[in-house]
């Protein structure tokens, strides 16, 4: 199957979007979501380095292309709907803004929002300021 092949087995939202979920090959954890659209997915596919699309910013968002914290793909996964993506990946250092190995780092326990890991890396190490 092509690329247009994949393309047509996703369904993208009404803003041209899919969940995707990135999750380190070899340990199983997961490691963020975030969105993908078209360009994101295609250059994905493409080059092996995982892209995503920054609502934020309104621009595509090559993962570590300022912290350095890239995740190159292992394999990609498309669910049974077609409305999200699994992203098996390796993950050159931290995955989180936050400067945590994940964006999971809190848990619901005892009733009670607690912090399940610590910063690894100082948010300002990574993006200056």
């Amino acid at each position: 199957m092509d690329k247009k092949g994949i393309l047509k087995e996703v369904r993208f939202d009404a803003a041209g979007l899919v969940l995707a979920i990135a999750q380190q090959h070899d340990t199983g954890e997961v490691l963020m979501a975030a969105w993908m659209n078209a360009d994101a997915l295609t250059e994905t596919i493409e080059t092996g380095r995982v892209c995503y699309w920054s609502r934020s910013r309104g621009k595509l968002w090559r993962k570590g292309e300022t912290s350095g914290q890239a995740q190159a793909l292992k394999e990609l996964r498309i669910d049974c709907d077609g409305d999200s993506i699994l992203l098996l990946v390796d993950q050159t250092g931290v995955a989180c803004h936050t400067g945590r190995r994940a964006c999971f780092f809190r848990a619901v326990r005892d009733g009670k929002l607690v912090t399940i890991a610590e910063v690894e890396v100082d948010p300002k190490e990574l993006y200056g300021g």
